[in-house]
């Protein structure tokens, strides 16, 4: 097996030079649920160099309908680890490693990326990635999904901080449109990592109205105060 047949179709794409580009990138997911698992599957494939996933969580079985890298003989392991193995199991051109912990802890790592991945579900840990982002200069993808809607933003140098940290517990979900959100989180990463244009700092918020069509609004964002 050559890393040129596997890639065949993305190097159709956009050619060798690309893809050999790809080998070099470094990325962290942060969160192994929903558009963890989906990114895992989307990004885990694509040539990116190396993988860190990001989890301290075990798989329930109420997660399994829509995070989909796991399966019910599952149930217990830890969500970063076993995404990090369903990687390996699909592509042998990667490394990819699992962190069983919190951001906080795998912050003070001090390991340095190409690209952050926000796949988590709250929004104090979100700012804390936004922090740790601005600190080492680390552009990140962040992303969120509810019930039949779901945002995405590429982070640079805008402000995290407009959104309104709060202890709002979500609705419920189904799978589709945490795929939908997480391939669209995806798209833009391994754009902006073929070195591919990507629109940055402008938030897109896409939902189903009530007659079931989709609507994508984008935003621009406004840029944070540097100190």
């Amino acid at each position: 097996m050559t890393s040129e047949a596997y890639f065949n179709r993305q190097i159709q794409l956009w050619g060798k030079a690309t893809q050999k580009s790809l080998e070099k990138k470094k990325i962290a997911i942060i969160g192994s649920g929903g558009l963890g698992s989906t990114l895992a599957l989307a990004l885990g494939t694509s040539g990116i160099g190396e993988i860190h996933m990001v989890d301290f969580d075990t798989v329930s079985l109420h997660n399994l309908h829509r995070q989909i890298a796991f399966t019910l003989a599952d149930q217990g392991k830890n969500k970063a680890k076993t995404a990090a193995q369903l990687i390996e199991n699909k592509n042998p051109f990667v490394k990819v490693a699992g962190f069983d912990m919190d951001f906080e802890a795998f912050g003070r790592l001090e390991n340095r990326y190409d690209l952050i991945l926000d796949a988590t579900d709250n929004l104090p840990v979100r700012g804390e990635i936004d922090k740790y982002a601005k600190q080492t200069k680390t552009p990140w993808i962040y992303a969120s999904v509810e019930e039949f809607n779901g945002q995405v933003c590429f982070f640079e140098e805008a402000n995290f901080q407009v959104f309104n940290i709060s202890d709002h517990k979500p609705g419920g979900i189904a799978a589709p449109i945490v795929m939908h959100i997480g391939s669209l989180q995806a798209n833009l990463a391994l754009r902006y990592l073929a070195g591919l244009s990507v629109a940055k700092d402008k938030l897109y918020y896409l939902y189903f109205n009530q007659e079931g069509e989709l609507i994508t609004q984008k935003f621009g964002m406004p840029k944070a105060q540097k100190c």
